[in-house]
C-alpha cells in the first residue's frame, strides 16, 4: 500500500453495528454513567467508591460491561482501517483485561488494602492503554493524511488537556474525572470511524 493511501478500504459494517454503535455512544453509555453516579458529589467520590457498596455493585458490573463491549468492538473496527502491527492493536484487548481486573476486584481499602491497590492501579492502566492507542491511531492517520485528521489530534489532546485539569481540580480521581474521559472517548472514537468508513 503506497504513502498516499495508507488507509484501507472500506470493508462492510452490518445494519446492526452500526445501530448498535450509535445506540451505544450516544444513549446506552451516557444516560447509565450519569445513572449511576447521580445523588453523588462528582468531585469528591469517585465510580470505585460508588461501586463498592452493595446498592451499586450489580450496576457498576453492568456500566463495565457496557463500556469494555463497545471500545472493544469500536477500536477494532478503527484498527482495520489502518495497517498496525499486533503489537500496536495488543492495546485493544489489554484494556479490556485491565477493565474486567478493575471492575471484579473489590475497592474496600480498610477491609481489603491490597485489593484495593490492585483495583485502582487495574483502573488506572486500562485508561492509559485506551489513551496511548488513540494517541498512536490519531498519530498514524496525522501522518498520513496531515490535512484531513488535524481536528482529531486537537480533540484528543483536548481531551487529555481537560482531564488533567479535573484531575488537578479534584485532587483524586473523581467521579467528573471518569464521567468526561468515559463520555469524551466514547464520542472520539465513534466520530473517528465515521470518518475513516468515508473513505
Amino acid at each position: 500500500m503506497s504513502r498516499q493511501q495508507p488507509l484501507n478500504s472500506r470493508f462492510p459494517q452490518s445494519g446492526f453495528i452500526y445501530f448498535y454503535l450509535n445506540l451505544s455512544a450516544y444513549w446506552l453509555i451516557p444516560g447509565f454513567t450519569i445513572y449511576f453516579v447521580q445523588g453523588s458529589n462528582w468531585f469528591t467520590t469517585n465510580f470505585s467508591v460508588l461501586g463498592s457498596g452493595l446498592a451499586k455493585q450489580n450496576a457498576f458490573a453492568f456500566w463495565g460491561l457496557l463500556v469494555g463491549i463497545y471500545f472493544f468492538i469500536i477500536l477494532e473496527i478503527i484498527s482495520k482501517y489502518l495497517v498496525l502491527s499486533p503489537k500496536e492493536t495488543f492495546f485493544i484487548p489489554l484494556a479490556l483485561l485491565l477493565l474486567t481486573c478493575a471492575i471484579t476486584t473489590p475497592y474496600l481499602p480498610g477491609q481489603f488494602p491490597f485489593k484495593s491497590f490492585l483495583h485502582v492501579i487495574f483502573a488506572f492502566l486500562s485508561a492509559v492503554c485506551l489513551a496511548f492507542f488513540l494517541i498512536l491511531v490519531v498519530w498514524k492517520l496525522h501522518r498520513a493524511r496531515p490535512g484531513q485528521f488535524w481536528p482529531y489530534s486537537l480533540g484528543l489532546a483536548l481531551i487529555i488537556f481537560f482531564g488533567l485539569i479535573l484531575l488537578i481540580a479534584a485532587g483524586i480521581v473523581s467521579s467528573a474525572l471518569e464521567i468526561f474521559f468515559t463520555l469524551s472517548a466514547t464520542l472520539f472514537c465513534r466520530r473517528l470511524e465515521r470518518k475513516l468508513h468515508s473513505f
